[in-house]
C-alpha cells in the first residue's frame, strides 16, 4: 500500500530530525542531509560511462551473442552441446539482441532525421 507523505522513510527521518534539532535551538540546515553527503541505506551514485561507450559496450556485447550461437546448431549436431532447449535458448537470446540493436539504430536514424529537420 502507498503511504501518505511523512509516513515513514527517509522524508519521516528528516523531518523528526528538524523539529528535533529546532526543540533544541539548532539550525533546521543542520539536521538535512547536503548534497555531497551520503544517505544511510542509499548506494551513492556511480559515475555512468559516456553515451559513445554505452552504446560500443551494447553493439560488441551483441554481436558477441549473435557470433556464439551462429556455432551452436553445428555443436548440437556434433555433440558438444547435449540439450536443444539450450541451444533454443541461445538462438532467441541473439535474435532479441539482434532486435534490439535494430531498434537502437532505428531510433537513432528517426533523431537524426528530426534534428535536421530543425529550423535555425
Amino acid at each position: 500500500m502507498i503511504q501518505g507523505v511523512g509516513q515513514g522513510g527517509l522524508a519521516k527521518a528528516a523531518i523528526e530530525a528538524a523539529l528535533a534539532s529546532m526543540q533544541r535551538g539548532a539550525k533546521v540546515e543542520g539536521a538535512l542531509p547536503r548534497v555531497g553527503d551520503s544517505l544511510p541505506g542509499v548506494a551513492a551514485p556511480t559515475a555512468s560511462p559516456s553515451f559513445s561507450s554505452a552504446l560500443a559496450q551494447g553493439l560488441t556485447r551483441a554481436d558477441e551473442t549473435i557470433k556464439a550461437s551462429e556455432a551452436l546448431p553445428l555443436d548440437l549436431l556434433s555433440g558438444k552441446v547435449g540439450d536443444f532447449h539450450e541451444v533454443a535458448g541461445q538462438l532467441k537470446q541473439s535474435e532479441l539482441a539482434f532486435k534490439f540493436s535494430l531498434e537502437v539504430r532505428n531510433k537513432l536514424i528517426d533523431a537524426y532525421r528530426e534534428t535536421m529537420r530543425m529550423s535555425v
